[in-house]
């Protein structure tokens, strides 16, 4: 995909962004405060720097920082406190404390994205309360986020996930997470006794980014532990807290003994410690939640998109380019492993984290075996990004769906 003046943008802002979801910048404003939040930051030096070049490339043919305002829409109420809006949240936070933007300048919204006539109202209040940008963060908000676009050109529309664009007013975000969840997939491998390892999805093989995320896991577990297998248990949601609680004991009941997710509550995770047993987050840190048990979390540091994007609105740069980035970007990456983890982990971890950067592992490489017995891929090449993330459709050798 392209990414032009995006990832000019990102390199930029990323000299100063803190790595991991537990940067703090030096003065949060009150909204993150209130709710306790961690935001993605640039250090008061750089945020300095970046509050000039927004001042300066606003009297060009962009607008005027004091115009600026966002609109976001939520799958979930932020302040909850972990999980995927609040992952989001806290890149948003990120990119109004890099650009100097006011509590008054972002408009939240909290809806549900199977509900398109309350996406439709959301995304109406955004415009009327004159935003200029506005993010829709989950995938069921991507048809009526490209029907406001149509009605809207000249409001600039971001819609993360999916895969529709115009390649004007309308465009998609998303990464290379599954470099992360390879990562992450060693972890699993190396600390699990059972070689059981449990997965709670929120959507089956139909959706190329939950099954790309499961399959690079797999494909990490086996790189170290070729006897585990991991077992899938999907909800059909994006968001069920009852749902996932149940996938989650039924895992652990089984004998799965570390729990990794592609969910937005923390219940696989806070179950995995009241269970005595491992577990791997996702979308913020969720050590926090669960210190006795978390290995790592597999997270997203949204704020390198998203400063990048209102930058470019800023600058009169924008350009309809799809963003796509990965760990080289700082988009994605795992946490800190435990200091509980098994011996070797960290070096396992390492050597395979120099080998992506490097280009050496690209995680699909080569022919693969599904869990069908079918084989894909091709000898001494890779899958692309739009295969991964659009067009796939199996599982891995390794992985067992629960019926």
């Amino acid at each position: 995909m392209k990414q032009k003046v995006f990832m000019a943008a990102v390199l930029l802002f990323m000299t100063g962004i803190l790595a991991g979801c537990g940067g703090t910048g030096s003065e949060p404003d009150d909204y993150a405060t209130n709710q306790g939040y961690e935001t993605q930051a640039v250090s008061g030096s750089q945020k300095g720097k970046e509050d000039q070049i927004s001042e300066e490339t606003a009297k060009g043919s962009g607008m005027s920082k004091s115009d600026m305002k966002v609109g976001v829409l939520y799958l979930s109420d932020p302040s909850e406190g972990s999980g995927y809006s609040y992952t989001h949240d806290l890149g948003i936070q990120g990119m109004m404390d890099n650009l100097g933007l006011s509590n008054d300048q972002l408009v939240r919204k909290i809806v549900d994205d199977t509900d398109e006539e309350g996406s439709r109202q959301a995304i109406q209040e955004c415009i009327d309360e004159g935003c200029k940008i506005i993010f829709t963060t989950s995938w069921g908000y991507m048809e009526v986020t490209s029907e406001m676009a149509e009605k809207y050109p000249d409001i600039y529309f971001s819609h993360g996930t999916g895969y529709m664009s115009n390649g004007k007013n309308f465009n998609n975000y998303f990464g290379r997470i599954y470099q992360a969840r390879y990562l992450s997939g060693i972890v699993a491998g190396m600390n699990t006794k059972s070689n059981k390892i449990g997965y709670v999805a929120a959507q089956d093989i139909n959706n190329s980014e939950v099954t790309g995320g499961i399959d690079a896991f797999a494909i990490g577990v086996e790189s170290v532990n070729p006897d585990a297998k991991i077992y899938v248990r999907v909800t059909n949601s994006w968001y069920d807290p009852e749902a996932e609680e149940a996938a989650s004991k039924e895992l652990l009941d089984m004998g799965c003994d570390v729990m990794s997710q592609h969910c937005d509550t923390p219940f696989p995770q806070t179950l995995a410690q009241e269970y005595g047993v491992y577990g791997i987050g996702y979308n913020s840190d969720m050590s926090k939640e669960t210190p006795e048990s978390c290995l790592c979390s597999v997270i997203w540091n949204w704020s390198a998109y998203y400063t990048a994007a209102v930058q470019s609105v800023l600058d009169g740069t924008w350009d309809g380019s799809n963003y796509y980035g990965g760990m080289s970007e700082g988009l994605v990456q795992i946490t800190k492993l435990a200091s509980f983890c098994a011996e070797g982990t960290q070096e396992k971890v390492d050597e395979a984290t120099a080998d992506i950067l490097s280009g050496k592992n690209n995680v699909f490489d080569g022919v693969l075996e599904t869990n069908t017995g079918e084989q894909v891929g091709t000898e001494g090449a890779t899958l692309d990004d739009a295969t991964i993330t659009g067009n796939l459709n199996w599982y891995y050798r390794n992985v067992e769906v629960l019926d």
